[in-house]
């Protein structure tokens, strides 16, 4: 079977929404291409599997790209590419230039108006007061017909703009290019704004890491430390990769992964992983993952290609944008030379001018921006509160979730065992019987062993075992100081013929017996989070129909955590197989426009995760098959974020909707008025260009 192989490309300069999307479409039909446009980021990322012939395919799409955006520079984001500071400089030079280009042409434009000049010289004034301020987009727009791509917005504004020169309102043709260019400007400016203000919410990345060689350090590239090397974090650096303390304590402060304001306390033994920031002591770290399968490496790509995942609606925009424009272009035509042909009185020069007007407002690119930047500032604003969004896609998916299926360990409790409860039998005593299971169970990493050796909490003298033997889904046999000591379930009781207590305790019940007596039992219980009831309570209040648990636990511990957290139903001693039916049960009741969201540990509920509509995997850091399994991604062991993304969800599509119905509505209103003269070239150009500006601003209300 063939490989695909990812790539991703770069489009430093790229600024024109509607341009993205055609060069997306042109993209996607080169042979053996499936690509992805990411207006926000300026990435396309394709997957192919021809990737010896990548030469080839990048000229081809450096020739699409040229096509509709000439200026802009193709980088492959796969080969070392240091231009960030030089192109934010070269981005700050570009505004730099049109406000000057405006300036001069806003100058010449007000003598002109001031001064009573004859009519030549009034031309000529505004000619070159024109020119100056329009001249790259005529240019564009001749270029762009060259190659046969006509119905863009500098074809729209050229033919505007020159239309109402050719009517004799020459103050008005340049008025129309200066309002045009400051709207252009305002809105390149808003974006790329946006832009730095959701790239600044996931500033994680680490800028270096100080490498221990010897009794020497050296400053090196994150991507240069190897699997194994020592190196050493001071107060206030980033973690700069993932690994384990060797020494030193300190407070990390965790919210740029978790959103968690409460610092993590590091001592030898911890995780440190990159993205933490060290508050006070220094700590050597030894590096256990390189820096492209760290945890803020694969944060950072969750995040920043999120936007290739688009939602329904984004494809619904892209697919109206497509054929918005060449139909407002024929209806322009139909305005400007069918009235004059039939009504009486009605003059070419005015239904031309009304079709010109009626030509600037129907560009669509308020809404090929304002969308997926809502999307973009919602999947970023969730990233804050650490919660990561794989796709826009899930984010809107999140507003029709009718049914919430838990697992339990892990996600609706802690998943740290504890012992709740000792029943001595026999005239054995609680501290006999606990020894006596520590020492049984001094061999096994099992959770319930640990919380054994937990309760136990004393040094095991493992030289008094004189053998271990571990009957598997039974428990352990063992022989301490002469005895014959058995710790497990009742079958282990049952197998060795040994008489003991049926106990009504919730949890896991170990019995435990010594040369053939029963000593006792000891009941192990797992912990329900602090927030899970409110968790379940803000779901149910946000719309969610039904909350299920789904459990591999007994039927008693099942019911008791259903009970005390309010679910709607529990089903209990499930394997992972059992999981996936039920789970397909579950969703065959649902509402065909229902979503379905499971939400598990991510490694042990993989199946599940993959079958839901939408997979949110609980504590995924650090865990490689949490990101790897899931839609969604909380970052923290809280189930209350669940909630809290499906907020982000309903605010982002609040906003998105109020963008696409205040567009329509404002360029439908123009374009009546425009049809029927009412409207002026002035308010066409606002219902261009100031609708986009309103727009974006609102989009940005997502990150918050």
């Amino acid at each position: 079977m063939t490989a695909v192989v990812k790539r991703e490309l770069l489009l430093e300069g790229l600024d024109c929404a509607n341009c993205s999307t055609k060069i997306e479409k042109e993209v996607n039909e080169i042979d053996g291409i499936s690509a992805s446009m990411n207006f926000m980021t300026k990435t396309l990322t394709f997957e192919t599997s021809n990737d010896s012939e990548f030469d080839s395919i990048l000229g081809q799409i450096n020739s699409i790209v040229h096509k509709y955006e000439p200026h802009v520079k193709v980088i492959d984001k796969n080969r070392d590419n240091d231009d960030n500071d030089e192109d934010d400089n070269d981005e700050k030079e570009s505004y730099k230039g049109k406000i000057i280009q405006i300036g001069v042409s806003a100058v010449l434009f007000a003598i002109c108006l001031a001064l009573n000049l004859p009519n030549w010289m009034e031309l000529t004034i505004f000619l070159i007061s024109y020119l100056i301020v329009g001249g790259e987009v005529l240019l564009r727009a001749i270029k762009n017909i060259a190659k046969g791509q006509v119905f863009d917005e500098n074809f729209l504004m050229g033919i505007a703009t020159i239309g109402a020169f050719l009517v004799g309102e020459f103050p008005e043709g340049v008025a129309v290019m200066l309002f045009y260019q400051v709207g252009e400007l305002f809105q390149d400016i808003a974006v790329d704004r946006s832009r730095k203000s959701i790239s600044e919410l996931m500033d994680i990345r680490p800028d270096f890491a100080n490498l221990k060689v010897g009794d020497n350090m050296i400053k090196v590239f994150p991507e240069e430390v190897s699997i194994g090397d020592i190196i050493v974090v001071k107060p206030g650096e980033k973690v700069p990769l993932d690994g384990k303390v060797i020494e030193g304590y300190s407070m990390a402060d965790t919210s740029a992964l978790t959103g968690e304001s409460v610092p993590r306390e590091l001592e030898p033994g911890s995780d440190a992983l990159s993205g933490f920031i060290n508050n006070n002591g220094v700590l050597t770290i030894k590096v256990t993952k390189n820096y492209g399968e760290s945890t803020v490496s694969k944060i950072l790509d969750l995040v920043q290609n999120a936007s290739s995942r688009k939602a329904p609606t984004e494809n619904f925009i892209t697919k109206f944008a497509r054929y918005y424009t060449p139909v407002v272009v024929f209806a322009a035509m139909s305005i400007a030379f069918i009235p004059p042909i039939i009504l009486q009185d009605a003059t070419f020069s005015d239904w031309i001018y009304r079709a010109l007007i009626f030509l600037v407002i129907s560009c669509p690119c308020a809404l090929v921006i304002s969308i997926p930047l809502g999307f973009f500032g919602g999947i970023g604003g969730a990233s804050k509160k650490g919660i990561l969004v794989k796709g826009s896609n899930f984010l809107e998916a999140l507003n029709n979730v009718e049914t919430v299926v838990f697992d339990k360990t892990g996600t609706l409790t802690k998943g740290v065992f504890n012992v709740s409860e000792i029943n001595p039998q026999n005239g054995f005593t609680e501290e006999e019987l606990i020894e006596y299971a520590a020492y049984a169970e001094s061999f096994s990493n099992h959770p319930i062993a640990t919380s054994i050796m937990k309760e136990y909490g004393k040094e095991v003298d493992k030289a008094k075992v004189e053998s271990y033997d571990e009957i598997s889904g039974h428990g352990t046999k063992v022989i301490v100081d002469e005895k014959g000591v058995l710790a497990g379930n009742v079958k282990l009781m049952n197998k060795e013929n040994i008489s003991y207590r049926n106990v009504e305790s919730i949890g896991t019940i170990v019995h435990v017996s010594v040369d053939g007596k029963y000593a006792g039992n000891i009941a192990i219980s797992d912990e329900v989070k602090d927030d899970s009831k409110i968790a379940i309570e803000t779901l149910k209040a946000l719309g969610v129909k039904k909350a299920v648990m789904l459990t591999g636990d007994t039927k008693k511990a099942g019911e008791r955590v259903g009970h005390e957290l309010g679910l709607d139903e529990v089903y209990s001693e499930l394997l992972p197989t059992d999981k996936v039916e039920k789970l397909e049960s579950l969703d065959s009741q649902k509402p065909s426009k229902g979503k379905l969201v499971f939400i598990g540990d991510g490694i042990n509920d993989a199946p599940v995760l993959a079958r839901a509509d939408i997979g949110i995997a609980m504590g995924g850091l650090g865990s490689d098959a949490a990101i790897e399994a899931a839609d969604i991604v909380i970052m923290t062991d809280e189930p209350s974020r669940i909630s809290s993304a499906i907020k982000i969800a309903k605010k982002t599509q609040k906003i998105v909707w109020q963008n696409i119905v205040f567009v329509i509505g404002v360029k439908l209103i123009f374009l009546i008025m425009g049809a029927f003269g009412i409207a002026t070239m002035w308010e066409a150009v606002f219902a261009d260009v100031g609708v986009a500006v309103i727009a974006i601003l609102n989009s940005m209300r997502a990150m918050r």
